[in-house]
């Protein structure tokens, strides 16, 4: 004879196997759902670089999204180096309006960013380094100084303004086009 308190633990027992049976098919949903995100994550990166495109830059601070960008001094000069790259420092201030309008302009430049990306070493700065020979005539912005693979800083290549040497407007696109291909003609000849 079946006692009332045996098909009560019965019951029970029952009661408990199907909430750890929910339990654990919810874990796995929640696993399952958690496998798929992660797993998608890096998906639209590796379909761009199928494309040919790249992922915006966020170092680029709008200089050239899809172009690669060193994060730190030290980094652009390591990879100059081992690169034998020559590298492209620009300095600028986020408010500046001269700083903006050459930013825009250098940005929707194709033939400069074409170079930019297949020649140089890059890196855009907000703030002065420590490194005095990248102010050899003042620190100014927008400046755009150009460094050898060797690590020397090529004081030779400048604008056209006399009191601001190494800086650039909207309107010296073809001359900094220009600087660039000789920094590029000198790596080649003086290495």
């Amino acid at each position: 004879m079946v006692t009332l308190a045996k098909v009560l633990q019965d019951d029970i027992s029952k009661a408990r196997e199907r909430k750890q049976t929910m339990m654990m098919k919810g874990l796995l949903a929640v696993l399952l759902v958690l496998m798929a995100i992660s797993s998608s994550m890096g998906k639209p990166e590796k379909q761009a670089e199928k494309k040919g495109k790249r992922v915006p830059q966020t170092l680029s601070r709008g200089w050239g999204d899809e172009l690669i960008w060193a994060q730190t001094y030290e980094e652009a000069l390591f990879k100059s180096h081992s690169s034998n790259k020559p590298l492209m420092v620009i300095f600028h201030l986020e408010d500046c309006p001269h700083s903006l309008a050459l930013k825009k302009a250098f940005a929707n430049h194709k033939e400069i960013q074409k170079i930019a990306d297949e020649d140089f070493i890059l890196l855009n700065l907000l703030f002065e380094t420590t490194d005095k020979h990248l102010s050899p005539d003042g620190q100014y912005v927008p400046r755009i100084l150009f460094v050898d693979p060797s690590l020397t800083v090529r004081a030779d290549i400048t604008g056209r303004y006399g009191n601001r040497l190494y800086a650039y407007e909207p309107s010296d696109l073809h001359l900094l086009l220009s600087n660039m291909q000789k920094a590029k003609k000198l790596l080649k000849t003086e290495l």
